[in-house]
């Protein structure tokens, strides 16, 4: 009985502990990329390592999609889907993008000049896009 009860207050503390780390609402999931990769009309070129997402490592990865075309709320045209770890990715002519993590968007090259972050983003887009005009290059920091 003693075993079963602390059994129980041991999942209990578990569940509590799993459902209090928030999602922070600026990155969209792994669930939310996939639906829209797997949905988009946009031509798609893939960077970076391949996704696995059973792999343990997956989830110290970050994957960002930036595209060259916004029209009215909509993200599309020619996007590349990087999947990594921390780099400064060349990304000239960009106009949105989306990340599972919280990335930079710089408007010179090599990740200089004047930077924001996803998670600061002025104007969103629909499908957790971000509207970033001028942008040159991406910052994907350590997870």
């Amino acid at each position: 009985m003693q075993l079963s009860l602390k059994l129980s207050a041991l999942f209990v503390t578990l569940i509590g502990v799993v459902t209090a780390a928030p999602h922070p609402e600026y990155v969209v999931s792994d669930a939310e990329m996939n639906h829209w990769l797997s949905t988009t009309d946009a031509e798609l070129t893939y960077v970076g390592k391949p996704y696995h997402p059973l792999s343990p490592r997956e989830a110290q990865n970050t994957r960002v999609v930036y595209c060259n075309t916004r029209n009215f709320n909509v993200c599309g045209g020619s996007c590349t889907v990087y999947n990594g770890g921390a780099t400064c990715l060349s990304a000239p002519g960009t106009q949105c993008l989306f990340a599972t993590q919280n990335v930079g968007f710089c408007d010179r090259g090599g990740c200089g000049g004047s930077c924001n972050q996803f998670s600061s983003c002025g104007t969103r887009l629909d499908n957790g896009f971000c509207w970033t005009p001028g942008t040159a290059s991406i910052t994907v920091g350590p997870n």
